[in-house]
C-alpha cells in the first residue's frame, strides 16, 4: 500500500510541476502580447469549466476502471494540450489565437482534474490505519504537490525567458511522457476499483457532510483565485516587477503554502472519531482567513502607502498560513466524509465544486481588476471567505469515519 501511495504521489508531483509551469507560460506570454486582464482571465475559463465535468467523470470512471487508467488518460490529455498550444501560429488574428488557446486550455483542464481526482482517491484506497494515517497522508500529498506547483510557477517564467513559448511546451510534454510510461509499468491496474453509481441521481446523492464541504470549497478557492490568477500578477508587473520576479513570488508563496499544508496535522488537535475536533478547527481557521483580506482592504484604503506592492505581498504571504491549514483540513474532511464503497465518486464531486470555485474566482479576478483594481479583487475575496466561514458552521461533527 505504501509503495502505491508513493508512486501515485511522485507521478502527481511531475504532473503538477508541468501544470504550474503551463499557468505562468500562458499568463506571461499573452500579457506580453498586450492582452487585457479580462482576456487573460477568459483564457483560463474553459480550463476551469472543463474541470467541473472532469472531476465528476473522473470519480465515476476511477471507481469503475481503476485509478491507474484514469491517471494515464489524464497524462495523455495534458500532453495533447501542450502540443496543441505549441502549434499556435503568431500570424493568426486575436480571435483565432484566443479560441485556439481556450480549447487547448480546456483539454489541459480536463487532464488536470482527471489526474487530481484519481490521485486523491488513491490515498483513500491505500491508507489502512484509520483517521490518523489518513490525515497525515492527505496533508503530505496535498502540501508536497502544491510545493511542486510553486516550483512549476518559477520554472514557467524561467523557461519563457530562456527557451521561449513553444520549446518550453515541448520539454514539458516530454517529461509527462516519461511519467506516463512509469505509471503503466509500476501501478497495479486494479487499484481503486469499486462499486460505481448506476444512475445520475445516485451519482449526485451525496451525504450532508460532502455537500456542505463542497459548498464551502467553492467559496474558499474562489477567494484565492480572485486575486491570485490575474489580479496580483498584473498588479505587480504594473508596479515595476519583472516576469521572473512575479513568477518567483508566486512560486515562493505556493511552496510555502504547500509546506504548511504538509505540517497541518501538527497544528490541528486530533480526535478519536476523526471529526469532533477537526470540524471546529475548520471553523476557526476559516474565520482567521477571512480577516486577512478585510485587513488588507482597510490598510490600503485608509493609509498612505508608499509601496502598495510590498504591503500586498506581505499581506498575502500571511494569507497563505490560514489558507494552507484550511485547505489541508478540507482535503482530509472530504475523505473522512466519503463513503468507502464510492470514495472516488465523492472525491470527484468535491473537486468538481473546487473547479467551480476556481472558475468563479478567475472570472471575477479579470472583471474586478479591470474595473476596480486590486482592491476590488480583495473585497471579492473577503466576501467569499465570509460565506465559506458561515457554511462551515453547518458541517456535521458527529459522523464517524468510513472504514479504510
Amino acid at each position: 500500500m505504501v509503495r502505491n501511495y508513493l508512486i501515485v504521489t511522485a507521478s502527481y508531483w511531475g504532473f503538477t510541476l508541468v501544470d504550474g509551469a503551463l499557468r505562468m507560460l500562458v499568463l506571461f506570454h499573452f500579457f506580453r502580447l498586450g492582452y487585457t486582464p479580462f482576456t487573460l482571465a477568459f483564457l483560463f475559463l474553459l480550463y476551469e469549466a472543463a474541470g467541473i465535468a472532469a472531476n465528476l467523470a473522473g470519480g465515476y470512471f476511477a471507481s469503475r476502471f481503476g485509478i491507474p487508467r484514469m491517471l494515464a488518460i489524464g497524462q495523455m490529455l495534458q500532453i495533447a494540450g501542450l502540443l496543441m498550444l505549441s502549434a499556435l501560429d503568431p500570424g493568426w488574428g486575436a480571435a483565432a489565437s484566443v479560441a485556439w488557446v481556450v480549447i487547448a486550455q480546456g483539454i489541459a483542464g480536463v487532464a488536470k482534474d482527471l489526474t487530481k481526482t484519481a490521485s486523491k482517491s488513491a490515498i483513500k484506497a491505500t491508507s489502512a490505519e484509520g483517521s490518523g494515517q489518513l490525515f497525515r497522508w492527505v496533508a503530505w500529498f496535498t502540501g508536497s504537490k502544491n510545493a511542486m506547483k510553486g516550483i512549476g510557477f518559477f520554472i514557467g517564467g524561467l523557461l519563457l525567458d530562456l527557451a521561449g513559448f513553444a520549446p518550453a511546451l515541448w520539454m514539458m510534454a516530454a517529461l509527462l511522457g516519461v511519467i506516463f510510461f512509469a505509471g503503466l509499468l509500476l501501478l497495479p491496474s486494479q487499484l481503486g476499483k469499486a462499486k460505481s453509481s448506476k444512475t445520475i441521481r445516485e451519482l449526485f446523492g451525496k451525504s450532508r457532510g460532502v455537500n456542505l464541504l463542497a459548498a464551502a470549497r467553492i467559496f474558499m478557492f474562489g477567494a484565492r483565485d480572485v486575486w491570485f490568477v490575474v489580479g496580483l500578477p498584473v498588479f505587480l508587473y504594473a508596479n515595476g516587477w519583472r516576469f521572473l520576479e512575479v513568477g518567483g513570488f508566486l512560486a515562493a508563496w505556493t511552496i510555502a503554502y504547500g509546506g504548511v499544508q504538509a505540517i497541518a496535522p501538527l497544528l490541528v488537535s486530533r480526535s478519536p472519531d476523526g471529526l469532533s475536533r477537526e470540524v471546529p478547527a475548520a471553523r476557526l481557521w476559516a474565520a482567521v482567513l477571512a480577516a486577512v483580506p478585510i485587513a488588507l482592504v482597510v490598510i490600503m484604503q485608509t493609509t498612505v502607502v508608499g509601496r502598495p506592492d510590498l504591503v500586498l505581498v506581505i499581506g498575502l504571504a500571511l494569507f497563505g498560513l490560514p489558507f494552507a491549514v484550511n485547505s489541508s483540513l478540507h482535503s482530509y474532511l472530504i475523505l473522512a466524509y466519503a463513503g468507502s464503497e464510492k470514495a472516488a465518486e465523492d472525491v470527484g464531486f468535491y473537486y468538481a465544486a473546487n473547479a467551480a470555485g476556481r472558475l468563479l474566482g478567475i472570472t471575477l479576478s479579470g472583471v474586478l481588476y479591470q474595473f476596480a483594481g486590486i482592491t476590488g479583487c480583495l473585497v471579492g475575496s473577503a466576501v467569499m471567505l465570509l460565506l465559506c466561514w458561515l457554511i462551515t458552521y453547518l458541517l456535521p461533527a458527529e459522523e464517524r469515519l468510513s472504514p479504510t
